[in-house]
């Protein structure tokens, strides 16, 4: 797939670890196969269409000037298809546009947090609000992003994507959904009309 919705746009990693983490997200993105994705040894597919496909390239110029482009960047028309390589930007400031807008496309954003906390602050600090996923082995922080985390689907040391609907509620905050959850029971309320009755009682 070359768009998903719960697909994470932002990295934002503890600086004690972000050179690491960095080094091995361009590792394992360079051994990503683009192509038609009916072919199982494909795994990164086209964007939509046309329009889509310049949005992001737009997004991908302005990122340019907002971080530094270190893997991808480019379109792939000698697939035969809208792709576009995957992009990843690092030192990006957790107000740049590409780290606060939607940009909708095989695009991320690398941001150094200076601790834990700060890394919530920073996820917390944009209007959407979907998914949000934790990789930590303490307890005490997972406990804390429970609470403090503001996403509608959160995850813990896993993938931010493979919600299904039906299985696994799916729904997000703010500008990411009607905080309720498609496949949860109160989504039914919104196929439901409330009505408010009131009665004098007459003797």
């Amino acid at each position: 797939q070359g768009q998903k919705c719960s697909a994470g746009s932002r990295a934002i990693v503890v600086e004690s670890v972000y050179n690491t983490v960095l080094e091995k997200a361009v590792e394992l993105t360079s051994g990503i196969r683009m192509g038609d994705v009916r072919f199982k040894e494909n795994w990164l597919g086209p964007v939509i269409n046309s329009a889509a496909a310049q949005k992001i390239v737009s997004y991908i110029e302005i990122g340019k000037n907002e971080g530094r482009l270190v893997y991808g960047g480019n379109t792939r028309a000698d697939l035969g298809g809208y792709f576009i390589e995957p992009t990843i930007f690092a030192d990006v400031d957790s107000t740049a546009r590409i780290a606060q807008e939607e940009i909708f496309g095989p695009v991320v954003a690398f941001i150094k947090a200076r601790d834990f906390e700060d890394a919530i602050r920073i996820a917390n600090s944009t209007e959407y609000g979907l998914t949000g996923s934790l990789y930590s082995k303490s307890r005490e922080r997972i406990e804390y992003a429970k609470n403090e985390f503001h996403v509608g689907n959160l995850y813990f040391n896993r993938k931010c994507t493979g919600a299904l609907v039906g299985v696994h509620p799916f729904g997000g905050f703010n500008m990411s959904g009607t905080d309720s959850k498609a496949g949860g029971r109160d989504y039914l309320l919104l196929f439901l009309q409330a009505k408010s009755i009131s009665e004098k009682i007459v003797l």
